[in-house]
């Protein structure tokens, strides 16, 4: 909605992973070596990690997309619990191969004849298995049995694992010392830094012809970050809602305080009582200053819900405006007169 007020082409801060949008920030661009590098090698696993929100999945999007498809074939999968006989079903069917009701032997022949086609083609198969960290250690041991794949003595299959920070540990166990030995390059995915975290939002506004408008100060971009931690998945959901703030309030510059004020209201609705089974029994001296902190605590919430409805309300009033505004203007524009014959079948309006 405050697209319009803002006079921006599309929303810049969508949370749904979109390589258009790829911020090429230094960790970025070392992950993008690091991959570039591992693809050249042609077999084995790539490894990826970073945090929730830190633009894995950007990240390899936006590698798919600068990827000859005359030289690669390559299919994303993202993980769930799946146990080890079904993780070569999950690959082969990512490829359009029938898996239901074949056995491993068929499938393994199958998959062989379609990279065999595929290398004829000089094609390389590549997979990319996000969310990695969800998968069984039997489960990445197939994937390891798969990436020793071999066609006219070339690896058949290359892996390229993208997970959260907890799989590096899960790689170190004992359990998973071969399938180590075939990691060929691996990175982690840190946070933007300050300067990083204002470029990048100042990226996103540009392709959505940002004019300036709202205006950002050096204070709200340094609030940004302290709130965000420079995650950017966090920096896209306060953004998002520190323009919807702005649009609400008219604003046309946004400050540090404005930033506080969006970060505390989705602090305040993040909020959880406790369990009355969880809170410790009071002593009998303790039990002023205790009310009296909880009492406090009650009205801080309060008074956050109370500015979610104001908000909330003033969003639905903004938005009748808005549509009244557009529906006037269409009634009230001139129409031009025509010199055509109506149809004898045209419906007058």
């Amino acid at each position: 909605m405050y697209n319009d007020f803002y006079k921006l082409s599309g929303k810049p801060f969508q949370l749904s992973p979109n390589p258009k949008f790829f911020f090429g920030s230094s960790g970025h661009q070392k992950a993008i070596s690091y991959l570039q590098y591992g693809l050249h090698q042609g077999e084995g696993f790539i490894v990826i990690t970073g945090d929730v929100g830190a633009g894995k999945t950007t990240l390899i999007g936006y590698l798919l997309a600068q990827l000859d498809p005359a030289k690669y074939l390559a299919a994303k999968l993202v993980t769930t619990q799946i146990e080890a006989d079904d993780t070569l079903r999950m690959v082969a069917s990512a490829f359009g191969l029938e898996a239901r009701g074949v056995d491993k032997a068929s499938l393994l022949r199958a998959f062989e004849r379609f990279a065999l086609d595929n290398q004829r083609r000089g094609r390389r198969i590549l997979v990319v298995v996000d969310e990695v960290q969800n998968l069984p250690i039997k489960s990445l041991e197939e994937l390891r049995m798969l990436s020793n794949f071999q066609v006219n003595d070339m690896a058949a299959v290359q892996f390229c694992l993208l997970g959260q920070p907890q799989f590096r540990d899960i790689l170190a166990s004992d359990d998973l010392a071969q399938l180590r030995q075939r990691v060929v390059a691996t990175y982690h995915l840190g946070p933007l830094s300050p300067e990083e975290t204002r470029a990048y939002i100042e990226h996103r506004l540009q392709l959505v012809q940002w004019q300036g408008d709202p205006h950002l100060t050096d204070a709200a971009y340094a609030h940004i970050h302290a709130a965000t931690a420079g995650v950017p998945r966090q920096i896209n959901v306060l953004a998002d809602r520190l323009f919807l703030y702005g649009m609400i309030e008219e604003l046309h510059q946004l400050d540090a305080k404005d930033v506080d004020a969006v970060a505390a209201e989705m602090a305040g609705e993040g909020m959880r009582a406790e369990s009355p089974d969880t809170v410790p029994p009071l002593e009998p001296r303790a039990l002023a200053p205790d009310a009296t902190r909880l009492l406090q605590q009650c009205e801080d919430r309060l008074a956050a819900l109370e500015k979610t409805v104001k908000i909330h309300d003033k969003t639905i009033k903004r938005g009748i405006e808005l549509a009244a505004s557009y529906l006037n203007s269409e009634i009230h524009q001139p129409q031009k007169p025509s010199n055509d014959i109506p149809h004898p079948h045209a419906v007058s309006r």
